[in-house]
Formats: C-alpha cells, sequence, structure tokens
C-alpha cells in the first residue's frame, strides 16, 4: 500500500499532536493536588488509574500513527521522481 504525501504529512502531525496533548495530560495527572487522582493519604485512585491507561494507550497508538506517517514520507523522498 502506497501513502500520499497529505496523508503521510497528516498521519505525522497526528502523532506529534497526540504525544504532545498526551504527555502533557500525564504530567498534570500526575500532580493533581485536587483529590481526584490521589486521595488523602497519597494512594493513586480508579479516576488515576482509568486516566493513565487512557493516556498510555492514546500515547502509544499516537507514536504508532506518527510513525506510519513518518514511514510514508521517506518513503516518497526515496522514490524516483516521475
Amino acid at each position: 500500500m502506497k501513502l500520499s504525501r497529505p496523508v503521510s504529512v497528516f498521519l505525522l502531525a497526528f502523532g506529534v499532536w497526540s504525544l504532545a496533548i498526551w504527555t502533557t495530560f500525564l504530567k498534570n495527572l500526575f500532580e493533581d493536588v485536587s483529590g481526584l487522582a490521589f486521595d488523602a493519604s497519597g494512594d493513586p485512585t480508579a479516576f488515576f488509574w482509568v486516566h493513565c491507561g487512557l493516556a498510555v494507550t492514546s500515547l502509544g497508538l499516537g507514536i504508532a500513527v506518527g510513525a506510519i506517517g513518518l514511514r510514508g514520507l521517506l518513503a516518497h523522498r526515496r522514490a524516483p521522481r516521475e
């Protein structure tokens, strides 16, 4: 399967955007002082675990999508020009 250049750029941009958003989300989750992520004794709550799992899964998918976009762009660079 061959990806077009615009699709490859979109996938790469989506991967970068996903990394930026979800790393910021994880940082904020670990620094939460509102009592949602950690209870009074400092132990993680169910809210923390669910959102941590969501963020880690989204990071993994963002990396995979970005890698596909990067591979598509690199394939266009190596392809002979017509």
